[in-house]
């Protein structure tokens, strides 16, 4: 297995975990992982984990407190410029911030006044040059930007969190080619996976780093996908909600929206 560069602030997993332990400690970046098995042949959950753990005298840490720790300590998303964004939904805030792990740049939109606040709305959104900025009727992604900043301005404060994840995290050189296979009669899953990739590479890690640079905690989320709800929740933000965005489906995307929907698990009843 590798580690994504970035360790647990980049994806929450036991692989960063382990290369982070390691790190942290002054040892070389490498480690070994195994699934603990109860005597029954039942894999062991963290009660049993923990009293393993105290009858072998070892210490026990959670994933979860290695994202804490490195969060107190360090960030790898840093503001980079911020300016007046005027738009038809109202008056926002860009603020740009760049990666330290690939360079990637990435966006917040703020409208209002968001820091500290409770149960501030929230979109986490992955760049589509194709939706966003030409208005491609093949996906949902800028009816579901538009929709995001429309709701936000409605509420009178909120973050849009715009990643530099193009594709689904393929870039989108690559995401072209996934449409010459879709329009050879593949879905947008097939033609992923026929190029090599896994259905969807995003992450959220940057993303959550980028919220709580905003002085945000408590969140709710504008989203029809539960991995991004998955891919939030280890870092130490509240999610107290889940707001869908209903999709504008057509006979041009009827079919993305249903893959999206039977095989990646999204919210979607089009």
């Amino acid at each position: 297995l590798r580690a994504r560069p970035g360790g647990v602030l980049q994806r929450v997993g036991q692989t960063e975990a382990s290369i982070d332990l390691a790190r942290l400690a002054g040892l070389y970046p490498a480690g070994v992982i195994c699934e603990i098995l109860n005597a029954d042949g039942s894999m062991a959950r963290r009660p049993d984990l923990e009293r393993f753990a105290k009858e072998h005298g070892l210490t026990f840490i959670t994933v979860a407190q290695l994202v804490a720790y490195r969060l107190k300590h360090e960030r790898l998303v840093h503001r980079v410029a911020e300016a007046r964004l005027p738009t038809p939904f109202g008056e926002f805030r860009i603020i740009g911030y760049r990666n330290d792990v690939d360079e990637a740049e990435h966006i917040a939109l703020v409208y209002g006044e968001v820091a500290g606040k409770q149960h501030v709305l929230v979109r986490m959104h992955s760049k589509c040059l194709t939706g966003d900025v030409f208005g491609s009727a093949r996906c949902d992604c800028g009816w579901q930007l538009q929709s995001a900043m429309r709701m936000i301005a409605s509420e009178g404060a909120g973050v849009v969190v715009y990643l530099d994840q193009e594709g689904r995290g393929i870039g989108l050189l690559n995401k072209l080619k996934a449409y010459e296979l879709q329009d050879a009669g593949h879905d947008t899953v097939e033609a992923n996976e026929k190029l090599g990739f896994k259905p969807d590479l995003r992450n959220y890690g940057i993303g959550a780093q980028i919220l709580l640079d905003l002085g945000l905690s408590s969140i709710r989320v504008l989203t029809n996908n539960p991995m991004k709800l998955v891919g939030l929740e280890g870092y130490g933000l509240e999610i107290v909600e889940r707001l869908p965005i209903v999709p504008a489906s057509s006979d041009e995307n009827r079919a993305y929206l249903d893959v999206k929907r039977d095989k990646l698990g999204h919210f979607l009843t089009h």
